[in-house]
């Protein structure tokens, strides 16, 4: 084969040139002389095709297809640390300060937790003031909503939220909200009112029993707000304050709610 290519491009110069045939245009003449680096060239390339065998230059070249696939992968986005648990970070119990009232009527339960819970931030008014913010009739004070709204009003500014628990239980994860707006709130100083109804018992095995329902405060919390310290106005059931475990609590709080 290879001399078969020598022969065609050593023949003569006049043996390269076609005749022009009846009823045909001579078509254009063939280079008669390659030069020698164009003969190398060809006789190279022709070699190098012989040797592959014809297989694929993927196959005929295993070391550039490994190349390839073992290129560094591109660098992955570093990934950042999560953000601590508050849980985890404030102190392990707290109880704030605060001036304690019993409430002097049936229906003020409201104006007197709020009252207990706004001495803890400095604030001391009366429980008639509170109560005429809360809008507080023989009837009660309605929600926490109106306990949020008079608690900010006095402050002047948006530090407390209502949180409802809608349904005849608090779920595991409005549990875990009260226990973490407690150790937030308590931790830094700020007492809370939660609105319960029905009954729950306390660390102590006390029973105490609301069933028209009842405002109290929370002033502490203890075990990283597994328990809290509840101060309650009404005079009833043991004394003025009593830990109550915080899924108790989130419990009596069903249908009703908290400010936090």
């Amino acid at each position: 084969m290879h001399q078969r290519f020598t022969a065609l491009f050593h023949r003569p110069a006049h043996a390269l040139r076609e005749q022009a045939l009846p009823g045909k245009a001579l078509r254009r003449p063939v280079p008669a002389v390659l030069g020698a680096a164009s003969l190398m060239v060809v006789s190279v390339a022709t070699a190098a095709l012989f040797n592959a065998g014809g297989k694929p230059a993927a196959e005929a070249h295993p070391v550039g297809t490994a190349a390839l696939s073992t290129a560094t992968p591109p660098a992955q986005p570093k990934q950042e640390a999560p953000a601590p648990d508050l849980l985890d970070t404030a102190p392990a119990a707290n109880t704030v300060n605060f001036d304690f009232q019993f409430q002097p009527n049936f229906y003020y339960c409201g104006p007197a937790s709020t009252r207990i819970a706004l001495t803890s931030v400095g604030a001391d008014l009366s429980q008639d003031d509170v109560a005429r913010r809360l809008g507080t009739t023989v009837n009660g004070t309605n929600s926490v909503a109106d306990v949020t709204r008079a608690m900010n009003g006095v402050l002047g500014k948006p530090v407390y939220e209502a949180r409802f628990i809608n349904g005849q239980k608090a779920s595991a994860g409005e549990a875990r909200q009260l226990q973490y707006d407690a150790v937030r709130a308590l931790s830094t100083g700020r007492a809370l009112v939660a609105n319960i109804v029905g009954g729950a018992t306390d660390e102590s095995g006390t029973y105490h029993e609301f069933s028209g329902g009842h405002y109290i405060s929370l002033v502490g919390y203890r075990d990283q707000g597994r328990s809290v310290l509840i101060a309650d106005p009404s005079g009833m059931f043991g004394p003025r304050t009593y830990w109550m475990s915080t899924d108790s609590l989130a419990n009596w709080a069903a249908k009703r709610g908290y400010v936090a």
